[in-house]
């Protein structure tokens, strides 16, 4: 599913904000990537996702090589495989819940099934809130809603960035157990980044991926 190999990415070619020398990710599997605010956890994120591309090294995520990619392909091909959870969760504020969910089918040029997205939101106990806007939704009401919207296309691969901040131990675990439901349910390969020792209790056989802080990462 996933394969890097002496991958590195950098803004200054002399000191790479990643430099990683390898990590294989078995499909299906879940895996975490660990490290200080700092030290390239989100930047190994886009770089999964084909919104960065690599300097260098091998970067293959379910069968694609991503380098080998033109930055319109990447986005096309981002829109099948992909199905990613920011740390900010950007939903629309001006779409209600059940549009923000299918808007990775608008994106990606693929035919939209608001069946699937209904159902998603019901599992995830939104039922009631599809003609809802943002501003009317709790925090967890938003995530979740950002988690069906992550997962709609059956993608197969999950990325989730700093899904616990600012969460308490409860709401952390509910969390990480939906995401890894949800990677279930569709068949993916999960990856989260954290800075969270709760994350690795929750998830105690991912596999790991540890950072050290570098200067120039986010």
């Amino acid at each position: 599913m996933l394969h890097l190999d002496s991958l590195t990415y950098g803004y200054d070619s002399a000191r790479p904000v990643l430099d990683i020398a390898a990590f294989h990710l078995p499909i299906g599997q879940h895996a975490l990537l660990l490290g200080p605010s700092g030290s390239g956890k989100s930047t190994l994120l886009h770089l999964l996702a084909g919104i960065l591309a690599p300097q260098a090294g091998r970067l293959e995520v379910a069968g694609t090589s991503l380098p080998s990619l033109t930055p319109r392909q990447r986005d096309s091909w981002r829109g099948r495989a992909i199905g990613l959870l920011p740390q900010q969760l950007a939903l629309v504020p001006s779409l209600n819940v059940l549009d923000n969910v299918l808007l990775p089918a608008y994106a990606s040029d693929q035919r939209p099934d608001p069946a699937r997205a209904a159902s998603l939101l019901g599992q995830l106990g939104l039922a009631d809130k599809l003609d809802a806007y943002p501003y009317a939704l709790s925090g967890g009401q938003r995530q979740r809603a950002a988690i069906a919207r992550a997962v709609v296309m059956r993608p197969q691969l999950i990325l989730a960035d700093e899904p616990t901040a600012n969460l308490d131990d409860d709401a952390c675990a509910t969390v990480v157990h939906l995401l890894a439901r949800q990677a279930a349910q569709a068949g993916a390969s999960l990856v989260i980044a954290s800075h969270d020792a709760r994350v690795l209790a929750a998830l105690p056989n991912a596999a790991v991926l540890r950072l050290p802080r570098a200067r120039g990462a986010a």
